[in-house]
């Protein structure tokens, strides 16, 4: 590898604002996220999406307790992905903080602790549902083989709270997802769900549209429990590619002096150099020099070349007596009291999910993962807030496509989506945007500061509301969504909408590497079909709303980028050449929100149309360009257009559609020898259709 190339890069840096509001507590000891839940206990069917460290266990408690006191509600069953996690539901004196009952849980109902297997536990969940007892904590798999035995009907009038819900699919093979259903059918239960991510890796929806339609969703962003936090101000995103073993890279990325969780790669994996003991080895073995393991803890101690002691936490060793003792010593008291109690954690499978480490800076992760619930999860683990504490990371350590190696296509594959889903995080970690068409008669919101110049009547306006971390931006021409699902998609669910968008190969990789592309073939054509595919039920003018919210929450943050370098993007805002931006590499610290505040001075007409014309995936590729070898680039473009296809029946009738309306507004259709390439493009797929219905004439 080149070491005059710069190889590492910071995709995003998003500075906040430390005011402290997330983590303080109203008279009844609830953090913001937890009073936002509360008060909507009394639903019957409760979806909380919010991210890890916001408090959503104990949020479940205070909802379980009202439900259970004064509701009607006979008993509350907490299920969790796995017994480790079943420690957050413990005993809380929650009177002690003004609230109005304490959380109990009989130890023998807490069946995570319980020793057997999950199937053998059945018949302690038959006895709780015939006691008087009121609350039972398990395992999904128990809660699972429960309900397969006795059925939903013993669940009437009682809670069912499903924690870290993403682990539910409407796919028929997911047992969970097909109980829920039921339950749901039958609607005699209280159902509560919680997730910190509502992503899953494949393209199967974690509720039907209909089912999901029954639940109130409480949201809390990412902003807004980081923006809340007291001492974490930044938090950046980053990627860096390598070729070779990892581990002789690593240290390029690993800073010893950061407390940082390193995630090796599955040892079926690309990345995986074989041997996932030596792996540890070799990480251990670049840092320093080994001095033995503390007998208490199981900690492998090493002194780096600066003479500091390193205290590692080996989870990757299969030998059960050496993991476990780890295990334990990483559940002791003084790992949230004692920052120094471990330096450095090595895991493959485990650190992930539920585990809490509030002092760790840097969640280094190797090796592509086709999870973004996964991918939520790790960073989840670095954005705790702690005294000292005010910087975080999160880095993909990703090897560069070979183009000598035969699996060249699964490499460029990797690559694209482990990019792509840097792209849906930074909409993940993004303020929330409330996009309002821009009308004659519209004026300022209230508690929205505009800047400098305040409201301009005759402008498209964004405002800012430091308070909710909300960005209200106008723009021209924006469809309103008309039906109540199509509201709640555009207030909810846009960043579900861009992980589709975002994990379509067909989209990242025209989108990455199409020199032909017009960039409405993917804001318009493939974000339509996505979302009609996504809500096959939803109105055509919702799914117009959704599409034009999706794409234009993307694009800004994208341009955001941008502004922040110092590009200008004003006058004609250079439409048709945003998406060949050969910009330079961001500055890793340069606020998101600084880069939006000046897009909206730089582009003062927001409008659909310029909007449409951005390839929201060429700013990632300016980006890559730079940061990778150019042999590796040259060999995903060929990878990428050899898989070129023509026009497709699919693609040819939204064409089609789009020259519809394009008839509406010019009083003719698109000509095939139009200069402008987006006519074009709607004249060919005209153009499809009609040797289609010859070839169907003909015979």
């Amino acid at each position: 590898m080149s070491e005059s190339k710069q190889k590492t890069r910071s995709s995003l840096a998003v500075n906040y604002s430390s005011t402290g509001s997330s983590v303080k507590s109203n008279e009844l000891g609830m953090r913001a996220m937890q009073e936002r839940a509360y008060a909507m206990r009394g639903e019957q069917y409760l979806l909380i999406k919010s991210p890890p460290a916001s408090g959503k266990s104990r949020a479940l408690m205070f909802i379980a307790l009202d439900k259970l006191n004064k509701q009607g509600v006979r008993q509350a069953i907490i299920a969790v992905p796995e017994k480790s996690i079943g420690s957050s539901f413990a005993d809380e004196p929650l009177s002690e903080f003004g609230f109005y009952y304490d959380w109990s849980v009989e130890p023998r109902w807490n069946l995570c602790n319980a020793p057997g297997e999950d199937g053998s536990k059945v018949k302690s969940v038959q006895s709780f549902l015939e006691s008087d007892d009121k609350v039972l904590v398990c395992t999904h798999a128990t809660f699972r083989f429960a309900v397969e035995r006795f059925g939903v009907e013993v669940l009437d009038n009682r809670l069912i709270a499903i924690d870290e819900f993403h682990h539910v699919s409407a796919d028929d093979n997911n047992v969970l997802g097909s109980q829920l259903q039921e339950l749901i059918a039958r609607d005699k239960a209280h159902i509560a769900a919680m997730t910190g991510s509502y992503f899953r890796g494949d393209a199967v929806p974690v509720l039907l549209p209909e089912d999901e339609a029954k639940f109130e969703t409480v949201t809390y962003t990412y902003y807004e429990q980081l923006n809340g936090y007291e001492h974490l101000k930044t938090l950046d995103l980053g990627y860096y590619f390598y070729r070779g073993a990892y581990a002789d890279d690593i240290l390029k990325v690993l800073d010893p002096t950061e407390k940082t969780i390193v995630h090796i790669p599955n040892v079926n994996s690309r990345e995986s150099m074989g041997d996932k003991i030596k792996e540890v080895e070799h990480i251990i073995h670049e840092l320093g020099e080994w001095q033995g393991v503390d007998p208490t803890t199981g900690f492998h101690l090493v002194r780096t070349s600066a003479g500091n002691i390193l205290r590692i936490a080996d989870l990757v060793d299969d030998d059960a007596s050496k993991r476990n003792k780890v295990a334990a010593a990483l559940k002791a008291p003084q790992v949230k009291t004692d920052r120094d109690y471990v330096d450095i954690i090595i895991a493959l499978g485990m650190a992930k999910e539920g585990f809490d480490w509030v002092w760790c800076e840097h969640a280094l992760t190797i090796g592509y993962r086709s999870s973004l619930t996964e991918i939520v999860q790790i960073i989840g683990r670095a954005t705790r807030d702690a005294n000292g504490k005010v910087r975080a990371r999160f880095t993909n350590l990703i090897a560069e496509p070979d183009a000598s190696d035969e699996a060249v296509t699964d490499a460029v594959n990797d690559t694209l989506k482990a990019i792509s889903a840097s792209l849906l995080m930074e909409q993940v970690l993004a303020p929330r945007f409330n996009f309002t068409p821009k009308q004659t008669d519209s004026g300022p919101k209230e508690g929205y500061d505009y800047g400098e110049r305040g409201y301009q009547k005759d402008e498209t306006n964004l405002g800012y509301d430091p308070k909710t971390g909300q960005f209200d931006i106008e723009i021209k021409g924006i469809t309103e969504p008309k039906t109540p699902q199509g509201k709640r998609i555009c207030q909810e669910d846009l960043n579900e909408v861009i992980a589709a968008f975002v994990q379509d190969n067909q989209t990242a990789e025209r989108g990455f590497f199409d020199t032909e592309l017009i960039p409405q073939e993917l804001t318009q054509v493939r974000m339509g079909k996505i979302i009609k595919d996504k809500y096959p039920t939803l109105d055509p003018e919702d799914v117009e709303a959704v599409r034009q919210r999706a794409v234009a929450a993307i694009n800004i943050v994208q341009q955001a980028k941008r502004a922040a370098q110092g590009e200008n993007l004003g006058g004609d805002a250079g439409a048709s050449n945003v998406g060949n931006s050969n910009s330079s590499e961001p500055k890793a610290n340069t606020a998101l929100l600084d880069g939006i505040r000046k897009l909206a001075m730089d582009v003062r007409e927001l409008e659909v149309d310029w909007i449409d014309s951005i390839n929201p995936f060429a700013q990632a590729y300016a980006i890559i360009s730079k940061s990778m070898d150019e042999k590796s680039l040259r060999a995903m473009a060929e990878v990428i257009t050899a898989k070129k296809q023509r026009i497709d029946i699919d693609e040819a009738r939204e064409l089609a559609k789009r020259a519809v309306q394009f008839k509406r507004e010019h009083g003719r259709l698109p000509d095939l020898k139009s200069s402008d390439p987006w006519e074009q493009r709607m004249a060919q797929g005209i153009a499809v259709l009609a040797q289609l219905k010859a070839a169907q004439n003909n015979g």
